[in-house]
């Protein structure tokens, strides 16, 4: 899909907003390890305006699980989906969670940990019902570690492939983040609002299709063919559309205000 406006679009004036945001290459500048990975504080307090300006329909969807993402928008607590969706928790609090069979994620880790053991400065991620394999200080494994995860998804029928940026991904069938926005759409706060989305990797281009199924809008961090219909340039082009975003949203609510201010006082008069 050709994409436009590189500064991202405007939203509507008097518009209700549900905002769902990616997390690595998004909210947060990409690092060479994924613990080194953080979203700067003042990208955080606005994170935290835009929740209360939405009414709470504000979520994050990534890859990561959780706990790590609670660590990482600390002090916030919002609504999650990680592992792609294979972890959910709304609004209210309500956490669901899927997990593999024993046996199938102790045979899964232990194969995975020996092959990478082989292959220095890849990572392994274990994510209880998802791993992550990691490449990017060692691009040069990229077709050995896409055809290890091949190999475990023929040996291991409910699992799939996500690739990503540097990092090939297992996660059980059926798990994405559309799924995971499209539950979201369909509970309070979430639901009759329009939806908005921002990601930069493959791993969003699920929850762009659902989104743009719903007349929403979304919109793709960096370079490459996606489906979003807008597109921003990189992390700090999304801190800066957010600050617009939150201006716009400031000013409309004050024009609201003085607009119900002045038919107030006409019916007065």
């Amino acid at each position: 899909m050709n994409t436009q406006n590189e500064s991202g679009p405007r939203l509507a004036v008097g518009g209700q907003y549900a905002f769902f945001f990616d997390v690595d290459g998004t909210l947060a500048a990409i690092q060479s390890r994924p613990d080194e990975v953080f979203i700067p504080e003042q990208v955080i307090a606005h994170l935290a305006r835009l929740a209360r300006i939405s009414g709470g329909a504000l979520a994050l969807v990534s890859g990561r699980p959780i706990a790590e993402l609670d660590v990482l928008a600390s002090p916030l607590h919002l609504p999650l989906a990680g592992v792609h969706g294979a972890e959910r928790r709304d609004a209210q609090n309500r956490v669901d969670r899927l997990s593999l069979p024993d046996e199938v994620a102790s045979s899964l880790s232990l194969l995975l940990s020996d092959a990478i053991a082989k292959m220095p400065d890849t990572q392994l991620e274990a994510k209880g019902m998802a791993f992550a394999l990691h490449y990017r200080r060692a691009e040069h494994y990229q077709q050995e570690i896409l055809a290890l995860a091949e190999a475990m998804c023929e040996r291991f029928p409910m699992m799939t492939l996500q690739p990503g940026k540097c990092v090939v991904e297992l996660k059980p069938k059926g798990v994405n983040k559309g799924a995971a926005i499209k539950d979201f759409m369909q509970q309070p706060p979430f639901a009759g609002r329009t939806p908005v989305f921002i990601g930069d990797d493959l791993t969003d281009e699920a929850g762009f299709t659902v989104i743009n199924a719903l007349d929403g809008i979304t919109i793709k961090v960096g370079e490459g063919p996606t489906e979003a219909t807008s597109r921003l340039a990189d992390v700090n082009a999304v801190y800066h559309w957010l600050e617009q975003t939150l201006l716009q949203l400031d000013e409309d609510d004050t024009t609201s205000v003085r607009s119900q201010g002045y038919e107030s006082l006409s019916s007065r008069i």
